[in-house]
């Protein structure tokens, strides 16, 4: 079975390991070095990444790397962008 890796800034911490995904915690500027790493893993099938660390050209890198591998590649958004709930 493939894992699933969230790569995730440092404010989202405890969150995802907590429930027992493999959980990388990195800040921008060394983001491209740990997906590249995450992504040459084989038994990694998904990679969640938050949009956050998406700067530098980690987009275009994201890009190139996903049409030569077999695994899902996500970005979700950061919280600061989710609409608010109404109340």
């Amino acid at each position: 079975m493939k894992k699933i890796v969230f790569i995730t800034t440092c404010d989202a911490e405890f969150g995802f390991s907590l429930a027992g995904i493999t959980h990388h915690v990195v800040e921008p500027p060394g983001a491209g070095e740990l997906l590249d790493s995450v992504m040459a893993e084989p038994d990694n099938g998904l990679v969640i990444i938050d949009e956050r660390l998406m700067r530098g050209g980690l987009e275009e890198q994201m890009r190139e790397q996903e049409k030569a591998w077999t695994g899902i590649l996500l970005v979700i958004p950061s919280p600061e962008t989710l609409p608010a709930e109404d109340e």
